[in-house]
């Protein structure tokens, strides 16, 4: 496929990619596409792809569905993958350029360029007891951390608290409402949320429909609440207003109060890296880590990763031809559906007051997800 400014030198790239993630994963792909003899080493310390936008989705499909072993990909692109936690520190990064080689391990691996495509953390990743967050679903299955939750308590007056309205949070909680209407369980769920309104972050119509849905379902909702703790049965918040304590009946609390980039990397807008106003030509950034220069979005979503990967992948080649014309990333979010559940959703689709609810959103997500897994097959189906 022809890619615009990349004319092939006559030495093909040694590409390191740090992080198997979306982005990772998109630099991977754009890279064999456009250089089959690009020689490319992922580094991560999983040995699985985790599709960690899909992890709600437990409640009702096995986890074995999210991941791809780095074995299966790592084969059919033709890369080595090195199973390893690689800390980010800007000396490293900048010896690294000025050696074009690392060291994990024993093993020295020499490149000619870096992309570092580590993503995001969450903000309560310590273990709490009572309370749960998206790293556990990482490891083990809805259902199963239900259980672990209650601790084999199947009484009719358990109640479960969900902290964080945003995306990640509401899709999680109304999996877990759809879940407990299919056991026949009996369980009442509640969020808690700090903001006036859930999905606060977006075109507040979003927010209108969650609350109407929140109802329909008999969700209870406490917005302007902060979360404080959790006993074994029993959950304390307190109104963000009044500063009041209240502490209401709850077996658990789950946790999904956002989550934060690890490390944050400021890039030039190609997706160079620069330290300390210093342009490393050789090295790049992308997915939730870095903060390219405007004017493109550094939203943390999984489609913003994708098109960063894919853009500092066409660069690194670009660089690394007889004409080193780079491109700018200019990419503007064209939607985001959030799940509800599996038969409702709701976002927006090109522009944010476009609002799209129901089937339609549904359907829209679904396409998006098979996109996602045709890229994974080699297909980048990703127009612009």
């Amino acid at each position: 496929m022809f890619m615009p400014f990349y004319l092939p030198s006559d030495k093909a790239p040694k590409v390191i990619i740090v992080g198997g993630g979306y982005a990772g994963l998109s630099a991977l792909v754009a890279l064999r596409e456009h250089c089959r003899e690009a020689e490319i080493v992922v580094i991560d310390p999983r040995d699985q792809h985790l599709k960690v936008t899909h992890l709600h989705e437990s409640f009702r499909r096995p986890l074995s569905d999210f991941r791809v072993p780095f074995d299966v990909l790592t084969q059919r692109f033709d890369a080595r993958h090195v199973q390893a936690l690689l800390p980010y520190e800007e000396a490293s990064l900048n010896q690294w350029a000025s050696d074009g080689f690392l060291e994990i391990n024993g093993d020295f691996i020499e490149f000619d360029y870096l992309i570092w495509a580590t993503g995001t953390g969450s903000n309560h990743h310590k273990a709490i007891d009572h309370c749960f967050g998206l790293e556990d679903f990482t490891r083990t299955a809805g259902p199963e951390i239900l259980n672990r939750a209650v601790e084999g308590n199947i009484a009719e007056d358990v109640w479960l608290t969900l902290v964080g309205s945003g995306a990640t949070g509401i899709q999680f909680l109304f999996e877990i409402s759809h879940y407990l209407k299919q056991q026949g369980l009996g369980w009442r769920l509640r969020l808690v949320d700090g903001a006036d309104a859930p999905l606060s972050q977006f075109n507040p119509k979003l927010g209108k429909y969650v609350v109407s849905r929140l109802e329909d379902t008999g969700i209870d909702f406490f917005p302007n609440h902060y979360f404080k703790a959790q006993t074994a049965d029993r959950i304390e918040i307190e109104n963000k207003e009044t500063g009041e304590i209240s502490q209401l009946p709850s077996k658990a609390a789950f946790l999904f109060t956002g989550m934060r980039p690890e490390p944050v990397i400021d890039t030039n807008v190609f997706g160079q890296v620069r330290l300390e106003g210093k342009t490393l030509p050789k090295i790049f950034a992308a997915g939730d880590c870095s903060r390219f220069n405007k004017p493109g979005s550094n939203s943390l979503s999984a489609q913003t990763a994708l098109r960063k990967g894919r853009l500092v992948a066409h660069n690194v080649l670009r660089h690394s031809s007889k004409v080193k014309l780079l491109e700018p990333y200019i990419h503007r979010d064209l939607g985001y559906v959030i799940s509800m559940g599996p038969n409702d959703a709701v976002g927006w689709l090109g522009l944010p007051q476009n609002i799209v609810a129901g089937q339609p959103a549904t359907l829209i997500k679904e396409i998006v997800e098979a996109q996602y897994d045709l890229l994974l097959a080699g297909l980048d189906t990703f127009v612009i």
